[in-house]
């Protein structure tokens, strides 16, 4: 079973279609036992990086994803839900995200923002997440982002006035800014890529 967890943040319910896509059972829930007994992890999220890091705390997320990851299960975060498994954010202030990865999300330097649309990326050697993907755009909506490269993982980058971070692969977890669920058929491989690892 795939758990989405369920914060207050995020798109759920096209996550939970698109994730169900894979032939897995697809669980929306805040509850701490259900989301640890799941195979496998999904935290969405929307909006402001502090907004949504106090929205996690409302359920002791940060601890569901942190035992996650202790237990060695796959977990992936997109949009917010990527932002908030770093360090920090410093959107409408400076917040404290889960720690997962160092680093600092901030402000993309590009003249028009949101980044909004569909972009292409630059993918590394040996990404399992982008297995058989090749040459495809997927679909972002963010102003602030990662950037520079990340200790152990696997970085897959975009450009939209600056380089940024589109995605991340370390061990079990993997993350991207973009929205696969809303990328058609390339955002439904990137997922069937990700659920071949519960």
């Amino acid at each position: 079973m795939i758990a989405i967890l369920d914060y207050g943040s995020g798109n759920l319910r096209s996550a939970q279609r698109a994730f169900e896509l894979t032939g897995h059972r697809v669980q929306i829930t805040s509850e701490a036992d259900v989301a640890l007994s799941s195979d496998g992890l999904v935290v969405p999220g929307v909006g402001a990086f502090g907004a949504c890091m106090e929205q996690l705390s409302q359920i002791k997320g940060a601890d569901i994803i942190r035992s996650m990851i202790e237990a060695d299960k796959p977990l992936f975060g997109i949009c917010v839900g990527m932002q908030i498994l770093f360090s920090e954010g410093v959107e409408k202030g400076t917040h404290q995200g889960v720690g997962i990865f160092a680093g600092t999300i901030s402000r993309i330097d590009a003249p028009i923002l949101p980044h909004m649309g569909w972009n292409t990326v630059s993918v590394p050697n040996g990404s399992q997440l982008f297995d058989g993907v090749t040459d495809e755009s997927f679909y972002f909506v963010h102003s602030y982002a990662a950037k520079g490269a990340i200790d152990g993982a696997k970085v897959t980058t975009a450009s939209y006035g600056e380089d940024f971070v589109a995605a991340v692969e370390r061990g079990k977890v993997s993350a991207t800014q973009f929205h696969p669920e809303k990328s058609g058929k390339a955002g439904a491989l990137l997922i069937k890529n990700w659920a071949q690892i519960l």
